[in-house]
């Protein structure tokens, strides 16, 4: 009703029911009555245009840094703040590259993304044989889960060969990987906290045992190039690869989960636009692109005022946090013509759904060669693939500000 009040970020979590069936009943509202809202109680403006979000995100003059926020920034400051008691710190007091400003942002994600980016370059036959594996575990299966069966199982082992993990270490990697996975969740319960705890620590000091490992006997691996950076002079200490590599691990898997188990879910309810795929295999990297826009994994990100701003005639402060709804941008009829439309071959403007400017997601490469490598084998394993029950709704999972697939249940 017209009466009702405007939703808040707190409305904007699955703690909302409806925002969890369909977020865009939510976004459409706010994007349309009032696309740069101050919301007092999260202590931040919620900006939902499509360009508003792009422009804030190409502005590399303002801060990601929460400590940098005005004490009224309650949502952005309590990232920082939280300490989870059991969980080591870092000796060296370490951060990730995704929370810190210039100069230490850039001295960090440099190297970082210098090693990355020619390890992503180069393993598409790592990322082929990781999927052959997997698809080959599910030989023989007239039902299986998607998400338990396949897209959780690839970002993992992806990362854990790009990384060096040990084969026999690949089943503890795996647990550590899913429990590390709920430090992104504020609303967990004790016994998700105790799992975070154990798979936090076992994690940080395997990441410590590897990394004084390929010092001694350098691999083809990605810790091995990073100790070989700072063999060569490369400004980062052993906390900030540590913490780094671990970051690239619990975003990387969580999102490329939920962009894979999106896509099967999506082109799977929409046979026309699956049927157009196999008819063309050429639009998988357009296919993939238009799961990101449609139905991306992350909602929204963050910005602070670095000097007081104007957006859309909303006057911005020093220091005052801005919530960027990146699911929202992305839906924006100005831009997308027919936004609630899913359509692999759409040319329409780029989608926001790995932020921008200095903060671009670092894992987006490998987030979408895993996709692009991971989809077509699917469906060429299974080329009857369908829903095992197609007429129940899709369960999201309630993990805030991230949307994926609890199960996703498919008969071959």
């Amino acid at each position: 009703m017209a009466d009702d009040p405007l939703p808040g970020v707190f409305d904007m979590t699955p703690l909302n029911p409806a925002f969890n069936a369909d977020p865009h009943r939510v976004l459409d509202r706010l994007r349309r009555e009032c696309p740069v809202r101050r919301d007092p109680q999260a202590g931040t403006f919620v900006l939902t245009r499509y360009g508003d979000v792009r422009g804030v995100l190409s502005d590399i003059t303002l801060w990601r840094d929460p400590d940098k926020a005005e004490p009224e920034a309650v949502m952005a400051r309590r990232i920082r703040e939280e300490r989870i008691p059991g969980l080591e710190r870092s000796e060296d007091d370490a951060r990730g590259i995704l929370l810190i400003d210039d100069p230490d942002h850039a001295r960090i994600r440099n190297p970082l993304a210098k090693a990355l980016y020619k390890r992503v370059a180069r393993c598409r036959p790592q990322i082929e044989a990781v999927v052959h594996e997997i698809l080959g575990l599910l030989d023989g299966r007239s039902e299986f889960d998607v998400m338990a069966d396949f897209a959780v199982l690839v970002p993992i082992d992806v990362i854990a060969r790009i990384l060096g993990v040990d084969d026999t270490r690949l089943k503890e990697f795996r647990a550590w990987s899913e429990g590390v996975i709920q430090s992104l969740n504020p609303f967990r319960t004790p016994e998700q906290t105790e799992r975070l705890v154990w798979a936090g620590n076992a994690l940080s000091a395997y990441m410590r045992e590897l990394m004084a490992a390929r010092r001694l006997a350098p691999r083809d691996d990605l810790v091995s190039d990073m100790v070989a950076l700072q063999a060569e002079g490369a400004p980062i200490n052993d906390g900030e690869v540590s913490i780094n590599l671990q970051s690239l691990l619990v975003g990387g898997n969580l999102t490329t989960t939920d962009l894979i188990g999106n896509a099967v879910w999506l082109l799977l309810t929409h046979p026309e636009e699956l049927a157009k795929l196999k008819a063309e295999p050429a639009l998988i990297n357009s296919a993939v692109e238009e799961v990101l826009r449609y139905e991306g994994p992350v909602d929204i990100t963050g910005r602070i005022a670095s000097r007081d701003l104007d957006v859309r005639g909303c006057p911005v402060r020093t220091t005052q946090s801005m919530l960027l709804s990146l699911r929202g941008a992305n839906r924006d009829p100005e831009i997308f013509p027919d936004p609630h439309r899913f359509d692999i071959a759409r040319k329409d403007a780029p989608h926001v759904s790995f932020g921008g400017g200095l903060h671009l997601c670092i894992g987006a490469p490998l987030a979408r060669l895993e996709a692009q490598v991971a989809l077509p084998a699917l469906f060429a394993k299974f080329p009857a693939l369908r829903l095992a029950r197609p007429g129940e709704p899709p369960r999201w999972r309630s993990l805030p500000f991230f949307r994926g697939l609890e199960t996703l249940v498919v008969a071959a």
